[in-house]
């Protein structure tokens, strides 16, 4: 997948030509402006300008300005139900997203239907069941144990005999064509361990979930970076478990774990939640963060300014990626025959207390 940052920008200038009610040849925002509201890159902003004009959305006329084009036309209205399901709803990154899907359907004025999977394939059957008998008008959908060979192929394949427009959020099945939207999560797990390495530290491992995509992405990432810096044999100091067993393992697993954290001198966790636990485990066994061991996360949870050691991570969109979402479904549902790309946010890295400088 390709970052596809500017789409988003894309998304954005349509909904708001729709909700300011912008007429053709009506002024419109500068590059500057739309640097500043987004804060992105000029470059970025001249990618969706570029875009948008090829679409007829704007024009650019030169020695005056930006312009509404004359080819625009009012958007369909929206109507139905929309379905989101969601593998959890806890106190983590997910009530933001949901928040940003909510923000942007609530301008339709359709109604919302959330069901929560608890990343069960059984629980997601029954949710797109139910959706689907209630005369869904699309879905956004963050799909369970995406890693793993998937019982619902029949009702996805149902979902598209039946035209029903259809995201992923966070992960898609590698059989699906859906547009997904998601966090960069090669980059967010190559980032947070250069960083490592950066700072001095050679003998890194990681700790990655195995039956959600993520997992494997961040993977990837980590051992991409690992081997730039020629520690090649790094897979050695990788340990893999299920999305359930993220806190009994710190029981059942304990001396494997121990082994693993003083052969380290830092860690890479696959997201903050597990490195909370991390922290956890190093404090009830006398290691310290970061002095005898480094921890990082991935994902800037709320929680990850505020546990015992600060935790260095990288920021997911949370609310942003939702909106982004719901945009990518409206406007399937506005224009069914769109083609439609993967959407990725570009991960950043947050610096906090959890990592060691070893290379002064």
């Amino acid at each position: 997948m390709e970052d596809y940052k500017y789409l988003a920008i894309v998304d954005w200038v349509k909904n708001y030509i729709a909700t300011e009610n912008l007429k053709p040849n009506d002024r419109f925002l500068t590059e500057m402006e739309l640097c500043s509201i987004h804060n992105v890159s000029r470059q970025t902003v001249r990618q969706a300008m570029t875009k948008l004009e090829s679409d007829n959305i704007i024009k650019r006329v030169r020695g005056s300005g930006t312009f509404v084009s004359e080819g625009i036309h009012p958007a369909a209205a929206v109507t139905g139900t929309i379905g989101v399901i969601s593998t959890y709803f806890s106190d983590y990154i997910f009530p933001h997203i949901i928040t940003g899907i909510e923000s942007v359907i609530n301008e339709t004025a359709c109604p919302i239907q959330i069901a929560i999977t608890h990343n069960r394939g059984i629980e997601e059957a029954q949710a797109l069941s139910g959706m689907l008998a209630n005369g869904v008008r699309g879905l956004i959908v963050e799909p369970s144990k995406s890693a793993l060979p998937n019982m619902n192929m029949a009702l996805y394949e149902k979902i598209d005999r039946n035209g029903i427009p259809l995201v992923f959020f966070n992960a898609k099945y590698e059989w699906s064509s859906a547009p997904c939207v998601a966090m960069d999560d090669t980059a967010a797990g190559k980032t947070v361990t250069n960083y490592l390495f950066d700072c001095g530290h050679r003998d890194v491992s990681g700790f990655f979930v195995f039956d959600n995509i993520q997992g494997h992405k961040r993977y990837r990432g980590f051992m991409e970076s690992c081997i730039a810096h020629g520690k090649t044999d790094a897979e050695q100091n990788v340990f893999w478990y299920s999305a359930q067993d993220s806190t009994k393992m710190f029981g059942y697993e304990k001396n494997r774990i121990l082994d693993i954290l003083k052969s380290s001198t830092a860690v890479v966790c696959f997201n903050d939640m597990l490195a909370v636990e991390m922290l956890k485990f190093c404090r009830e066994n006398g290691l310290r963060v970061p002095e005898d061991v480094s921890v990082v996360g991935i994902d800037d949870s709320k929680y990850a300014a505020v546990c015992d050691v600060p935790l260095t991570t990288v920021h997911h969109p949370h609310s942003g990626l939702g909106e982004a979402a719901a945009r990518a479904l409206l406007k399937q549902i506005e224009t069914p025959d769109i083609e439609q790309h993967d959407i990725l946010f570009t991960p950043e890295l947050v610096i906090r207390e959890s990592v060691k400088i070893i290379n002064n």
